[in-house]
């Protein structure tokens, strides 16, 4: 094996044209993402490195880019593998034929679930894919005090991975009100990571709040939902994380806030993808495409997918088509779909016209899952008592993860309040699975419309309890046993039957299968929902952030219904 001066050595010489390179990519389109340019020319690699740009480069193999656009791999900011519902090899699998070089992923989803055990998973599995998948150090694990996680991670366990190369920083502080009030353990775990990157969560923080905010050292959000708020946050120093995934998209609101002057402020993520959004509508590729429909420069849409999130997470080998930089370089038919044509890592051809050329080993095999452990349950854990006063009822709002509260009455019978089908107030409930304590936070939620039946799923951010929605208290049972019995996973039942189910054997939140069949199972998992009379397009994505007790306005945990803007737990009746 060569050595490291070795190879410099080698690309030196290459690069002079003392020696042939490896690869040369003749007559393409390069678009320049430091001065906004687009120059027709070669680009040279060898080595696995870009050692030219330019006219007249001659190289061992050549491939004719003539007519087609030669750009940068793309980067994603931030994004949670775990809401693909596959491991991070079977993930990267899946972004490669889209464009996406690199990945900066926040696994607090399975260090909820598993601590750092969790986290040696994601990055032993993720150790040698097609994309580079970099990890930051969960913080918020648990999220919060108002929820029952897995497992804690102090600042004193963290510190165990600020050694290894592929963590970049601490991941986003969701319990800003922490930060605000000084708690010493969100301080600690600040201070231990005050050199490296520090992502900020920070939905609807502004003024003073978020002057002290940012006085921490977090440096950006991808929470933000109205240019306000947004041009706020940029002005005081913050990344922009410009976020487009599955059920919180943001892009169209946000991307008229870009410019060229102020462009390097703002970069595209995807935080939470389903599988089927990634195998048919693509990545990055289609933030890219989305943001140039929207009006943005086309240059300016692929610095926003790779120069700028490399500056900030200081990856200064990659996100520019460059000598000196990694060969991580996609070829495409235009800047108008952005249809990729060919993708190269490192300077090999990995994938091309949407299918990979290499082979990803998977890390872990199918294993059986461990038990959730969950007390006893009957018809009576899902009735809820009550009915004196109005209710505080969770309303969804669509395409977005925040909620609104409404106060109104709501139907009772014999000292137990009813779901409504006619107003669309459903019985919503959160089932405590990591220590068997028998708690279930009971809620209600307008906004899904289903006419009869129960949803319920293991996948419940970030603690990852069981969380359900559903008519009557026997399809809630039904529904919630079937996800205990498969050892995690997600149900959908009614009439005394379940209608559809997947397991998710690892931590109750991914699972081994390739994703295309993790496609297909919630493709019926997804119709039987609507056969039950659900509106939501995507209802288990939307279930799943109903209990993260830090987005506004209402979530429910296991300890109850939770005002996220006093950040404590309240009476369901007001």
């Amino acid at each position: 094996m060569k050595s490291k001066v070795n190879i410099l050595r080698e690309r030196i010489r290459a690069a002079r044209g003392e020696i042939p390179p490896d690869l040369v990519l003749k007559s393409g389109k390069v678009v320049d993402v430091f001065c906004g340019e687009i120059r027709e020319g070669d680009v040279a690699v060898h080595q696995g490195g870009i050692v030219g740009v330019g006219p007249g480069y001659s190289g061992r193999k050549e491939v004719d880019c003539r007519g087609r656009w030669i750009v940068p791999g793309f980067i994603d900011g931030h994004l949670h593998i775990e809401s693909s519902m596959v491991l991070p090899s079977g993930l990267a699998a899946a972004l490669a034929p889209w464009g996406t070089a690199a990945i900066v992923a926040d696994p607090h989803e399975i260090a909820n679930v598993m601590g750092l055990d969790g986290v040696r998973l994601m990055l032993e599995d993720s150790r040698s894919t097609p994309v580079d998948v970099f990890f930051m150090a969960p913080s918020c694990v648990p999220a919060t005090h108002l929820e029952s996680s897995g497992a804690g991670l102090p600042a004193s366990e963290l510190k165990s991975l600020m050694k290894q190369p592929r963590i970049l920083g601490l991941a986003e502080m969701m319990n800003y009100p922490g930060v605000l009030a000084g708690a010493d353990e969100v301080l600690e775990k600040i201070v231990l990571f005050r050199d490296k990157v520090i992502d900020g969560h920070a939905p609807g923080l502004g003024g003073r709040d978020l002057q002290a905010y940012l006085t921490a050292g977090i440096r950006s959000d991808h929470e933000t939902t109205d240019r306000k708020s947004g041009m706020e946050k940029v002005s005081q120093g913050m990344m922009l994380m410009i976020r487009e995934g599955t059920s919180a998209r943001n892009l169209e609101e946000l991307v008229p806030l870009v410019s060229d002057r102020n462009f390097w402020r703002f970069c595209f993520v995807s935080d939470d993808l389903h599988p089927r959004d990634i195998l048919e509508r693509g990545h990055l590729n289609f933030m890219v495409r989305k943001a140039v429909q929207l009006g943005l420069d086309p240059v300016t849409a692929v610095r926003l997918a790779t120069i700028s999130p490399a500056t900030y997470f200081g990856l200064r080998d990659r996100g520019a088509v460059a000598p000196g930089y990694k060969a991580d370089i996609v070829v495409l038919e235009d800047l108008e779909r952005f249809y990729v044509h060919r993708v190269y890592k490192n300077g090999m051809l990995v994938a091309e016209d949407g299918n990979l050329c290499v082979g990803v080993s998977r890390k872990r095999k199918p294993s059986e899952a461990e038990p959730l452990k969950v007390a006893g349950l009957s018809l009576e854990s899902f009735r809820i008592p009550g009915c004196a006063g109005n209710g505080r009822i969770i309303e969804l709002i669509p395409h977005q993860i925040v909620t609104r509260t409404r106060y109104e009455p709501v139907k009772c019978e014999n000292g137990f309040v009813q779901a409504d089908v006619a107003s669309d107030i459903l019985r919503l409930a959160v089932v405590e699975r990591h220590h068997g304590t028998g708690r279930i936070g009971l809620g209600l939620v307008k906004g899904f419309g289903l006419k009869t039946g129960a949803l319920a799923s293991s996948v419940a951010h970030d603690s990852h309890n069981i969380i359900a929605v559903g008519v009557g208290e026997e399809d809630l049972l039904l529904a919630v046993r079937e996800v205990v019995n498969m050892g995690g996973g997600i149900s959908v039942a009614s009439g005394n039957r379940v209608l559809s189910s997947m397991p998710l054997e690892i931590g109750g939140l991914m699972t081994a299968t390739p994703i295309r069949e993790v496609a297909v199972r919630m493709e019926e998992l997804l119709r039987a929902a609507a056969s039950l009379g659900c509106t939501v397009p995507e209802p288990f994505m939307i279930l799943s952030f109903l209990a993260l007790p830090v987005i506004p306005e209402s979530r429910l945990t296991d300890l109850g219904l939770v005002d996220v803007n006093r950040f404590e737990v309240v009476p369901l009746f007001a």
